[in-house]
């Protein structure tokens, strides 16, 4: 096993406003170019879990008769995976924490290897693919998900998210990230190796005015209170006023009544 570890902080950080972001995720929404491959019986190795939202939506696919081993860096985030699991009563879900740079596995442990928002927050994707498909099977299947920041697009025009935009990739790549990893995933997933990669796109997207009102003010939150806001002033890459700026045009976009905003997303489906 490769001795590499975790050198990438992850920018987020577990603020409530982000939480929220990804309690929102399902295998559907987030899911769905890997859906089609999951059978009862398959056993699941789900890195970076997160929340578990999609983690149990996984489960039930491979019910009866699967398992997933669901792992995240954050050891509070896992308890609140186990929560989410219980309060749903899905079984068939082991938890644990993990460095994806060295997963603490036998080769050929998984059927499935999944990982959705997580190689762009990672200090080498190409080693943390490598790993993934080292403990995946023969014939099993290691798949990614990324947004990519830089393709974001969003209406109307708010001079105040094009300042977002810009300080989010800059300190996500201080934090040793790479916020535009969705258009990199096959070109990563080609240097660790993999060659029978099927890679595509698909994207999130917020038009009703519910869904506005939520994106907005979790980035909002996110923007002046998440461990995001406290690195961007740490790291000298914005002050407190400029991000209370910022998190006010959130607001001040989000009360527009067309407003319309929409998450590119890169994904990779490489058989082993």
């Amino acid at each position: 096993m490769n001795a590499a570890k975790e050198t990438a902080v992850y920018t987020h950080g577990h603020h409530e406003s982000v939480l929220r972001s990804h309690r929102w995720r399902t295998a559907a929404n987030s899911a769905a170019y890997l859906i089609g491959e999951l059978r009862p019986g398959m056993s699941v190795l789900d890195v970076g879990c997160g929340a578990g939202t999609i983690t149990a939506d996984l489960a039930e696919l491979v019910a009866p008769g699967g398992s997933v081993t669901a792992v995240d860096a954050a050891a509070d985030v896992v308890e609140q995976a186990r929560a989410h699991a219980a309060e749903r009563g899905v079984s068939g879900i082991e938890f644990g924490t993990a460095d994806v740079h060295a997963l603490d596995f036998p080769d050929d442990s998984f059927d499935v290897v999944h990982a959705h928002q997580v190689l762009q927050h990672v200090g080498d994707p190409v080693q943390a693919l490598r790993e993934m498909r080292r403990v995946c099977r023969p014939g099993g299947i290691v798949a990614a998900r990324d947004a990519d920041y830089a393709a974001m697009t969003w209406y109307p025009a708010e001079p105040g998210l094009d300042a977002w935009q810009s300080l989010y990739r800059r300190v996500a790549r201080a934090n040793g990230g790479e916020p535009d990893a969705g258009r990199r995933l096959l070109a990563w997933a080609h240097a660790a190796g993999l060659t029978d990669v099927t890679s595509s796109a698909t994207a999130w997207c917020y038009a009703t005015a519910e869904e506005i009102a939520w994106w907005s003010t979790t980035w909002a939150d996110r923007t002046t209170s998440s461990a995001y806001a406290d690195t961007a002033t740490a790291g000298g890459h914005a002050t407190t006023a400029e991000l209370a700026s910022i998190g006010e045009a959130w607001h001040t976009w989000g009360a527009q009544p067309d407003a319309w905003f929409s998450v590119l997303h890169g994904e990779i489906l490489c058989r082993v």
